[in-house]
């Protein structure tokens, strides 16, 4: 398995039954839960913990490295999901925690984790008797359109770019673009961009749509979650985005405002397709195309 990074924001959230008890504090952090009580220097070689005294309370094995949200003096800058400190785990590590709880209440383990590389990594959770591993990539490829040819990021009007009928390489890495249409890509100097440097605009109605085969599990749930908006290109009119994830599909409608939407889909084979495309057919004033991107 490889170097992976845990955040242990680890909070216990207790379900009450009886409403009795409902002034009660219903979650609180683990001692230590967030890290930000740090080891003495003497407890540490370079990152890595050789004491056991900081880990009293968090039995580990290891390699086991107490990292900071800060550049790193290889040059790497760790990627903390909650608050300035964290621990991060080497290949087969394990940190634990040993807690008082109530016989036949409920509990829930909350945590943030983030990896360190881009090869597969799987964290693993054990609350006994229960155990599973958690899966820390994101299966879509490509999911903000970072990978991209270099000069797409600087047209102040978009770039076309052609489908798989007339490229067989696609532009984008990872995404099909399926139709006889092109479809736009948009820089975020340019166009008003959700997230990160660049995004698609569907300009073609049903004529186009971008998809992706990702590998899945068979009977297992995956969530998709998505974020769609307009270009800030001058087009208020109604929009609407549809999106198939297996034999599962959910429309978004919006009216010049990004909305965040997500569906939960049920993998049905080992390869399941995810498809976004335009409901509408919309132009500006002046003829020219638009749409949702």
């Amino acid at each position: 398995m490889a170097t992976g990074l845990l955040s242990l924001l680890l909070a216990f959230a207790l379900l009450l039954t009886n409403p009795a008890s409902a002034a009660l504090p219903l979650d609180r952090l683990l001692a230590n839960g967030n890290f930000e009580e740090s080891p003495k220097p003497i407890d540490l070689k370079k990152t890595v913990i050789i004491s056991k005294k900081f880990t009293a309370q968090m039995g580990n094995r290891w390699p086991v490295e107490y990292i900071s949200a800060e550049p790193q003096p290889n040059g790497m800058y760790f990627d903390v999901a909650h608050g300035v400190h964290a621990v991060r785990l080497g290949n087969d590590a394990l940190i634990s925690h040993t807690i008082k709880v109530k016989l036949g209440s409920l509990y829930a383990l909350t945590f943030g984790a983030s990896r360190t590389c881009a090869q597969e990594e799987v964290l693993k959770v054990s609350v006994p008797p229960k155990a599973g591993d958690l899966p820390l990539d994101n299966l879509v490829r490509n999911r903000g359109f970072e990978e991209a040819p270099h000069r797409l990021f600087n047209y102040s009007h978009g770039v076309l770019l052609t489908p798989k009928q007339l490229d067989a390489t696609s532009l984008l890495p990872g995404w099909i673009i399926e139709s006889l249409k092109a479809i736009k890509f948009i820089d975020a100097k340019h166009f008003n961009v959700p997230f990160g440097k660049g995004t698609v605009e569907l300009v073609v109605g049903r004529e186009i749509d971008i998809a992706q085969v990702l590998r899945t599990v068979t009977n297992k749930l995956y969530n998709l979650s998505f974020t769609v908006g307009d270009a800030r290109n001058g087009y208020h009119e109604s929009m609407m985005v549809e999106t198939f994830a297996g034999k599962e599909t959910l429309k978004v409608p919006f009216t010049s405002k990004g909305k965040c939407g997500f569906k939960t889909a049920k993998a049905v084979s080992i390869r399941t397709r995810i498809t976004f495309f335009s409901s509408f057919y919309n132009t500006k004033d002046y003829g020219a195309l638009c749409g949702p991107i």
